[in-house]
């Protein structure tokens, strides 16, 4: 049966396997009980760029304008807890490498001329492990997680559903 849904919410990420997975589960007992809105397991992804709701149509434009980005693997390292106080989500993070910000600046360059509208802030690399953080936490040294990055996902998001990766684009 055709999905008959106008529109998409849908955003590209980082996907982990099931070792970089598991990696970050183990680093995230570290702070359990932050909140009772813990991220499931299958959900964990480190956003490169949200699109938020787009045309169902322009799906297919989607992903053969990210299947034209041409750029190498790279390292990521994930070496700390935070919390971002508006968004009140505790997360797993690290710094914006030159490789990963060039990802993301191909991607935002791709979407743009494909003229569809979706935020533009600034990345900063983190897997978002509890949502509904009420207050800072105190959040202790984590062991540092080196992540080798060679694909980038499209992902939808439905709610109430698992997020769902949709396609998957190699990088050299």
């Amino acid at each position: 049966m055709k999905d008959e849904r106008p529109l998409r919410r849908l955003f590209f990420a980082l996907w982990p396997s099931p070792v970089i997975r598991s990696c970050i589960v183990q680093r995230r007992m570290c702070i359990e009980g932050l909140s009772r809105k813990r991220v499931p397991d299958h959900n964990l992804h480190l956003t490169l760029l949200f699109l938020g709701d787009q045309p169902a149509e322009r799906l297919d434009d989607i992903v053969d304008a990210a299947g034209h980005i041409d750029m190498t693997s790279f390292d990521l390292t994930l070496d700390r807890f935070g919390w971002f106080a508006r968004a009140r989500v505790a997360w797993l993070g690290g710094p914006a490498t030159t490789d990963g910000k060039a990802l993301v600046a191909a991607l935002t360059t791709r979407m743009g001329a494909l003229e569809l509208a979706f935020d533009r802030r600034p990345w900063a690399p983190h897997v978002t492990l509890f949502r509904k953080v009420a207050k800072r936490p105190q959040l202790p040294a984590v062991e540092p997680l080196d992540w080798s990055v060679s694909r980038f996902v499209l992902i939808e998001s439905v709610s109430g559903k698992p997020y769902e990766p949709l396609a998957s684009f190699d990088l050299e």
